[in-house]
């Protein structure tokens, strides 16, 4: 399953629902991609300290199989945005998801409902 970064945000502010969801999904084995792009506004957060960022990263690093933000998602997300017109980082969220043939798990699943043949979960 392909997560955006909402989820991994709402799951680092220690929102239940998410916590648990994340949790049985792990316990199902069901492998979790996150985007670099996901990663890059997870990481954005201006007021973490630097030990908070750090540790942050390790947790994204341990649970989350890293999908680089690569010329071919590049190209998935522009044909994205030609026909949706959604922001950069959604159309790289959703090239994720279709390039890794997963459902995207998010909290806003509104971003999202433009997108042909995108399976979307909303928590």
């Amino acid at each position: 399953m392909t997560i955006d970064a909402n989820v991994v945000i709402a799951y680092l502010a220690g929102q239940q629902l998410v916590i648990g969801t994340l949790t049985e999904l792990q316990r199902a084995g069901i492998p979790l991609f996150l985007s670099t792009v996901a990663e890059a506004e997870i990481l954005s957060f201006p007021g973490w300290t630097e030990q908070e960022r750090h540790t942050t990263e390790r947790f994204l690093e341990e649970n989350f199989t890293s999908i680089p933000f690569d010329r071919t998602i590049a190209r998935i997300a522009a044909g994205i945005r030609r026909t949706t017109r959604i922001k950069t980082p959604d159309a790289a969220i959703a090239a994720t998801a279709r390039f890794t043939h997963t459902p995207l798990l998010t909290r806003n699943a509104r971003d999202f409902r433009k997108v042909p043949n995108l399976s979307v979960h909303k928590i």
